[in-house]
């Protein structure tokens, strides 16, 4: 029987080429963008898979919150705690000895990043600092060395095998001695290589011991509120209830927050395999929230969705084909329904039928994924070092099952309808039938639905496409309260500035030089707790480590004050801070007058600055210290000094500005041959801060014409048919007088018509999608503009317009007396 459906599906197939091609093609397209967001999600739930016991593996995250006092007459309110991946050491300590039902710990700490020297050569490596728990809790095999004591004493590290050999080429690492800096380190290990699906990626692990004996003599080293790059993992035990463990970790950290007066930290539990694709969560200090890669929900979600959207029009196009054809295909019908098919036969028949199409587009649509699979890992760095989109035994299965869901839910309606046709009415009056219980095939309801709904939601697709593009130009070109052009900012990676300093100076393109510890608004962050009068108010305070030249290179407006004065050699002697509004306005210092805000002290806690008093010197004006989708917040700035990392800001006035950042990396290369030149001009880094923005509306855009040109080739067959079926009336309402544009305004006011009611929909849908949902993240965004609404319906009604011109055209120009000579 099943040979029987295959052989008649493949023979009316072959029948009705053009309906079948548009149909295949329109599935083959839609279904690659299924198959490319199949192999994405597959990749991303392959993250940390290959641990041992990982379902029982979680990661310490840490909420912290303000409470501020409002007013008198308003009560003290908390904001909505910021979220962190990391955590202090002291968590992991406390939990080691105060919570049961684990079976360990592993503390982490992510700023280990120095230059290996090996007799006369020098290799950068980059790691962690880790506790011996580490290979406990996650599954690192181990080539050379024993995992319970290789991170266990000081200046011991742990190599991995390609790390191993860059240092010490084929010869046995183990035993060996490495300089870093001024200090011998032992390699007590040798380990495989991280796989890529780990969201810990390192070529080097430290004993964390070693970190405690560097930082033996800080004492905010194990502070509560010490969280800068410390994570913190567990392994639950077997019984252990994770409920359990949470409720133990409220009681620990409440006990902890007794000392805060306005600051409180709590702690939560974060399974290991929801660290990749999972909440969104803050780093302190600096870079991004969590180690590796990381996907919010939602984004796979909004992904899913538009892939779904795209997939139902090609479903859509094959219902409304399908349904169009009914006339010619209710005889078929009739006659087997008269020799004995039943209702089942019937709805079989036409399900296969629409899965054997859906499979062939299959091999089409792998094939276009071939094509697309680089051009999507190629869209940033990001993504080429997070996904591989390869294929796997379990890739191929989910493509092959999606591939018949895709089939069956393009034949249900097709397939539903024509069982349910009776046999006598099939083969009496098509227009009779009833598609459902009040609707008649002849009014054909269910069709223009079907084509209203596809447009809307190719409108939404090309409507939010040019809105996205318009709003993230917005935010390239928005005022951050400090000039960017034609600055480069080179990180010098370890080495002193003063001699690469000197060196630029002697350019004539470059206009001014600064040094900075961090480069801000690209999502970059370094803070610490401050504090003003009272003693147990404190608050996170956003900070950068600047030069006195730094605020005059980048345009910073002072409106009180002035720069800073002494140039500090060590942090210990910092003593003058500037400030911005919005600090003196969290603390109330001086009433927030800037005038009277100069020479306040203030308390300030961070590495290496643990109570430091400092002087308010300066006010300068609010600017945007993250990116813009974020409030402007309190910010410090402090002197920088050489005990900083450095990256040194170069303002450069030239016509060609390539060439003379050529000349500034072969100044580099010749001032460090061990390092590749790291520099960015500041535009450009912006530009990549928000890639993530660009990247979502190439994706969108390219769903966009994907869905334009699925709903257009479905415009095209229902065009195609319905002046097929109207040729007669056509070439009588010629005779009788009608002009070629009576007839082409006949034939597609019922589709224009169904396009205008698209729009109807779709604009007003997009416009308060994106004034009442996605712009409210964004405070500082542009209103949306009409003309930003139409750009798309301008686009959407012409390629419809040629489509149903070109035909409608075709069928006026037909001659009559050929049309009516069987009449």
């Amino acid at each position: 029987m099943i040979g029987s459906y295959l052989k008649t599906s493949g023979r009316g197939l072959m029948r009705n080429k053009l309906f079948s091609f548009i149909n295949m093609v329109g599935l083959a397209i839609s279904m690659s963008v299924g198959l490319l967001l199949i192999a994405f999600v597959l990749d991303l739930h392959s993250y940390d898979r290959f641990h041992k016991n990982g379902e029982r593996i979680y990661r310490i995250t840490s909420v912290l919150t303000e409470n501020r006092e409002q007013s008198r007459s308003r009560p003290d309110r908390s904001r909505p705690g910021d979220k962190f991946a990391t955590t202090s050491i002291k968590t992991g300590k406390l939990i080691r000895q105060k919570v049961t039902g684990i079976d360990e710990v592993a503390i982490v700490r992510n700023d280990f990043s120095q230059d290996a020297k090996i007799g006369s050569a020098i290799v950068p490596i980059k790691g962690f600092w880790a506790d011996p728990s580490l290979f406990k809790v996650f599954t690192f095999p181990m080539l050379e060395g024993n995992p319970e004591t290789a991170l266990k004493n000081p200046y011991s590290i742990v190599l991995t095998e390609t790390a191993a050999k860059k240092l010490f080429g084929n010869q046995s690492a183990l035993g060996k001695a490495i300089r870093f800096d001024t200090l011998d380190y032992q390699v007590t290990g040798v380990m495989k290589d991280v796989p890529f699906f780990s969201h810990i990626n390192f070529e080097a692990l430290v004993s964390l011991s070693t970190a405690e004996q560097l930082n033996r003599h800080n004492d905010s080293f194990y502070n509560w509120t010490n969280m800068s790059s410390n994570y913190v993992y567990l392994r639950l035990a077997p019984t252990a209830d994770p409920a359990s463990i949470q409720s133990q970790l409220d009681a620990l950290a409440k006990e902890e927050n007794r000392a805060e007066k306005k600051t409180t930290i709590q702690l939560e539990l974060l399974p290991l395999y929801q660290i990749v694709v999972g909440e969104s969560l803050s780093r302190s200090e600096g870079g991004p929230g969590s180690l590796g890669p990381h996907m919010p929900p939602v984004v796979l979600w909004i992904l899913g969705g538009l892939a779904l959207v795209v997939i139902l029009s090609a479903c859509f196009n094959y219902t409304n084909l399908s349904m169009a054809r009914a006339m010619r295909r209710f005889k078929e019908v009739g006659i087997r329904k008269a020799i004995g098919a039943g209702k089942s036969q019937v709805w079989q028949q036409f399900l296969v039928e629409a899965i054997l199409i859906s499979l062939a587009a299959l091999l089409l649509s792998f094939f276009i994924f071939l094509v697309l699979r680089p051009l999507l890992i190629n869209l940033a760095p990001e993504m080429q070092a997070t996904v591989k989109l390869e294929l796997t035994p379990s890739m191929i299965v989910a493509f092959i099952v999606f591939s018949v869901t895709v089939g069956v839910i393009a034949g249900f309606m097709p397939a539903l309808f024509f069982s349910k046709v009776s046999a006598i009415n099939a083969l009496r009056n098509v227009a009779s039938v009833k598609l459902l219980k009040h609707v008649t095939l002849g009014a054909a309801l269910g069709r223009r639905a079907l084509v209203v709904i596809q447009y809307t939601l190719t409108l939404i697709f090309i409507t939010t496409t040019a809105v996205g593009y318009v709003q993230y130009k917005n935010i390239l070109a928005f005022d951050l309260g400090f000039n960017t052009e034609n600055i480069l900012n080179i990180t010098m990676q370890g080495n002193k500035p003063d001699g690469f300093l000197k060196e630029l100076s002697e350019m004539p393109e470059v206009t001014a030089v600064s040094r900075s510890l961090i480069i801000t608004s690209v999502g970059n962050a370094w803070g610490g707790f401050m504090k003003y009068n009272d003693s147990r108010d404190s608050a996170l305070i956003m900070t950068n480590h600047v030069d006195e030249n730094y605020l005059s290179l980048h345009e910073y407006k002072l409106i009180a004050g002035g720069n800073f004065k002494a140039r500090p050699t060590t942090a210990e002697a910092v003593t003058e801070v500037i400030v911005n509004q919005q600090l003196l306005k969290r603390f109330n210092i001086g009433n927030n007058d800037p005038e009277k805000a100069i020479g306040k002290e203030i308390t300030f806690t961070r590495f290496k600055l643990h109570g430091r008093r400092m002087n308010i010197v300066g006010v300068m004006k609010d600017f945007h210290y993250g990116k813009v989708d974020n409030l402007v917040g309190p910010v410090a700035f402090m002197p920088w000094t050489p005990e900083d990392r450095a990256v040194i800001n170069v303002k450069i006035q030239s016509t060609d500005l390539l060439a003379t950042r050529a000349r500034i990396e072969a100044a580099w290369k010749k001032f460090d041959r061990v390092h590749p030149f790291q520099a960015e001009f500041y535009d450009e880094a912006i530009e990549d801060a928000y890639s993530e923005f660009s990247i979502l509306i190439k994706i969108i855009g390219f769903l966009s014409f994907l869905a334009i040109s699925i709903a257009s080739m479905g415009l095209f067959g229902m065009v195609a048919y319905t002046t097929e079926t109207r040729l007669k009336e056509i070439s009588i309402r010629k005779v009788m007088g009608a002009t070629s544009g009576n007839l082409i305004y006949l034939l597609s006011r019922g589709f224009l018509l169904l396009l205008s009611i698209s729009a109807l929909i779709a604009l007003p849908v997009t416009y308060f999608f994106f004034e009442n949902v996605v712009l409210t993240n964004f405070p500082y965004h542009t209103p949306v503009q009409i003309v930003e609404l139409f750009v798309g319906l301008l686009a959407v009604l012409l390629i419809a317009f040629i489509m149903i011109g070109s035909q409608t055209m075709t069928a006026a120009r037909r001659n009559p007396a050929k049309v009516l000579r069987s009449e």
